[in-house]
């Protein structure tokens, strides 16, 4: 595992072309959230999708959450999003909100654990988002962590637990760490909590209730 320090509010352009670099190439690079680490690969490349899996140990019936530099990227890539969708990512994106819609063919189904919709949220850190951004394109961004052991917050957890399993991690510190993000679904006409998180299902519904 190759580690770089990124600064957590300026991220230097070289090292997000370096990591952008392993991505595109199918590898595996370890970010910060505003949460906790996760573990990014492209998406599109079910060959990069199931390294992922290799390097939690993880059963390939998951799925893995997305993440992306803004709302029209989410739109460029998966799609048109509902009016109910549209409300919920205004006002909590960038921030800790899971959104599960329709997935597009264009993303293997190993992504969504075979289903039919995946997650997908707009983080609130500047190092995920540019990396959406300098790589063109939705990042995974499934918890760095072997499966069965608990996510974590600290870059140096990261580096002991998956050692040469990463090509890259990105070290911005310790991130937030807390509750993982709310994840809802609206593919349907009404809201579902899947899991909760960060953002009570409480002040989601009050949200959807004021239109």
């Amino acid at each position: 595992m190759r580690r770089v320090a990124i600064d957590a509010r300026q991220p230097a352009a070289a090292a997000l072309a370096e990591a952008v670099a392993i991505l595109l190439a199918g590898g595996v690079v370890a970010v910060p959230t505003d949460t906790l680490y996760g573990l990014a690969v492209d998406p599109f490349s079910s060959a990069a999708v199931a390294r992922v899996f290799a390097v939690k140990g993880r059963s390939a019936d998951r799925a893995m959450p997305l993440v992306a530099a803004d709302v029209e990227q989410v739109v460029g890539q998966l799609g048109p999003l509902s009016s109910l969708a549209w409300r919920l990512a205004s006002h909590y994106w960038p921030g800790p909100l899971t959104l599960l819609v329709a997935r597009p063919p264009s993303i293997p189904a190993d992504v969504a654990g075979g289903r039919d919709a995946v997650g997908v949220r707009v983080p609130a850190h500047v190092v995920t988002r540019e990396l959406c951004r300098a790589s063109g394109r939705l990042l995974t961004a499934t918890s760095a962590n072997l499966s069965g052991e608990p996510p974590s917050n600290d870059p140096d957890v990261i580096e002991r637990a998956l050692g040469s399993g990463v090509d890259l991690l990105l070290d911005a510190g310790r991130t937030p760490g807390g509750a993982p993000s709310t994840i809802v679904d609206v593919t349907g006409r009404d809201p579902r909590l899947v899991r909760p998180g960060a953002i009570a299902w409480d002040d989601l519904q009050a949200c959807i209730e004021r239109g």
